[in-house]
């Protein structure tokens, strides 16, 4: 009985000690969530503009930081994730009052061997604004900053420098366009060399909503500052010896209450002027209707860019549109150009 007991308190006391002498176990460690690309065919975007580089389409938007997305074909777009910018240069907030992350309507153009990108820092209906300046050996970045294009001051300028696009002349000499509300769309010439305002360069007037003293009286819906000479976003498109602007008309940013839409005039020379198709001037308000709100599937439609694809060998036109199905979400729509025979843009 005792041999028996002595073992037991034996196998007691090995038990005992293997259990202090034994490794604590390692707490289970979850693994993180696998995060996964967010494709889809109709994208949530404003103010979009395209570029094409080793296979692969790039949009780049208003979003925080600038929104960008790929695709390999033009209809399925992968989202990537964070912004063009990782970091918003100080000298934005120091040149726009009340500017945080969230930067609107980019350009972007191939120039000399490098990619540029134009970007506009505001609030929204002032004209204390700011246009950007990025520069990159490819679209995927990393994105240089190059410090500002030209800015506009509250109380100093009748323009307000948003909705920037880059033109390049027959010449090769580059240009900037701009503008929204205020005295309409700008131009500005820039210097070749760092793609900003050229020494002693001003902005000209190019286009307007209304001839001078013939705007509306009936308040803007969206500022009380901006006035109603609602014109913005203008797109320069080449095509067979003449420059094609393309502006948006009327009211965004309001949903299924938004009434925009984008016409367009041409001109032989970058500098204008701009008529329409019945030959009025755009800076009278001409202007030759490209697209609008069908009030089925879209209320309103605007912010354009027009392109000559080279893979394709198409002309496409890309905007956004207040999408009635989803409650007017502002979402992409492509449609392919074609010509008439006196040289004006149709929408297929």
């Amino acid at each position: 009985m005792k041999k028996l007991l002595t073992a037991l308190l034996l196998l007691a006391a090995i038990a005992a000690t293997a259990q202090i002498a034994a490794p604590a176990a390692k707490p289970h460690k979850a693994r993180p969530p696998r995060i996964h690309p967010l494709v889809t065919d109709t994208p949530m975007v404003h103010d979009p503009v395209m570029a094409y580089e080793n296979g692969r389409y790039y949009i780049f938007a208003t979003g925080n930081g600038i929104q960008q997305m790929t695709s390999a074909d033009r209809r399925s777009w992968t989202l990537r994730r964070g912004g063009v910018l990782t970091e918003i240069p100080q000298w934005t907030a120091d040149s726009v009052p009340g500017f945080k992350s969230h930067v609107w309507a980019p350009d972007v153009i191939r120039y000399h061997d490098r990619w540029w990108m134009a970007y506009s820092c505001s609030t929204f209906g002032r004209n204390g604004s700011a246009i950007g300046l990025l520069s990159a050996d490819s679209l995927q970045g990393p994105w240089r900053d190059e410090g500002c294009i030209v800015c506009s001051r509250e109380g100093r300028d009748n323009w307000n420098a948003i909705d920037p696009n880059f033109v390049i002349d027959d010449d090769g000499q580059p240009w900037l366009t701009f503008g929204s509300f205020w005295d309409g769309i700008q131009l500005l010439r820039l210097d070749a060399r760092t793609m900003r305002a050229a020494a002693g360069a001003q902005p000209v007037t190019i286009a307007r909503r209304y001839a001078r003293g013939q705007e509306p009286t009936e308040p803007n819906p969206t500022s009380r500052f901006a006035g109603t000479n609602a014109i913005e976003a203008p797109f320069v498109l080449k095509h067979d010896g003449w420059y094609y602007l393309f502006v948006s008309w009327d009211y965004c940013c309001r949903g299924p209450l938004s009434s925009y839409r984008v016409v367009v005039g041409r001109s032989r020379t970058v500098g204008g002027p701009y008529a329409d198709r019945d030959g009025r001037l755009l800076t009278e308000g001409g202007g030759t209707p490209v697209i609008s709100g069908d009030k089925q599937l879209f209320e309103a439609a605007g912010h354009c860019a027009a392109y000559h694809l080279e893979p394709t060998g198409e002309d496409v036109f890309i905007c956004h549109g207040y999408y009635l199905p989803r409650g007017g979400q502002s979402i992409l729509i492509q449609r392919p150009i074609d010509w008439t025979p006196d040289g004006w843009p149709q929408l297929r």
